[in-house]
């Protein structure tokens, strides 16, 4: 699907006010395909209020959301390697309700969790302000509001 800047945002609110928690989101993209604006904008739906700088530099933000729960964004663009994931905590995320949002989730490699959404991103063209958007499903994570197409695998 093709999505706008706006629409984009629109999108990760409605996600972020209505999703089940916990759930993993991996945000997949070249730089500049939109994944910081799509997390920014799940947690806003999800009640995060103030500044949510790039956690490119710290690897690991926490953010208290609505209710008791928590929105927990990560950029994995640092990382060496995989088995540096235990020092931030890796094996306790997703374990209450957490909305975890992971940008680069390939760096990760075979430690992601079996059941998450992937989120591919794709850059505007030059010219156009619409970027490629997929969505696919791996395993069984709970339902992810507001897209009208989702592909299965996993």
């Amino acid at each position: 699907m093709m999505l706008s800047e706006r629409d984009l945002i629109h999108w990760g609110e409605q996600v972020g006010a209505a999703v089940e928690l916990p759930i993993f989101l991996g945000l997949r993209g070249q730089l500049g395909a939109g994944k910081s604006v799509l997390a920014r904008a799940i947690a806003r739906g999800a009640g995060v209020e103030g500044a949510m700088p790039s956690p490119t530099f710290n690897l690991l933000f926490r953010y208290p959301a609505r209710g008791e729960a928590e929105v927990v964004h990560l950029d994995l663009y640092r990382l060496r390697e995989p088995d540096e994931l235990w020092e931030l905590g890796w094996e306790e995320l997703g374990q209450d309700a957490e909305l975890v949002m992971v940008e680069w989730p390939e760096r990760a490699g075979e430690h992601l969790p079996g059941d998450r959404w992937d989120i591919h991103l794709t850059a505007p063209e030059p010219g156009s302000s619409l970027r490629m958007v997929q969505v696919h499903r791996v395993g069984a994570p709970p339902h992810l509001p507001g897209f009208p197409v989702t592909l299965e695998r996993g």
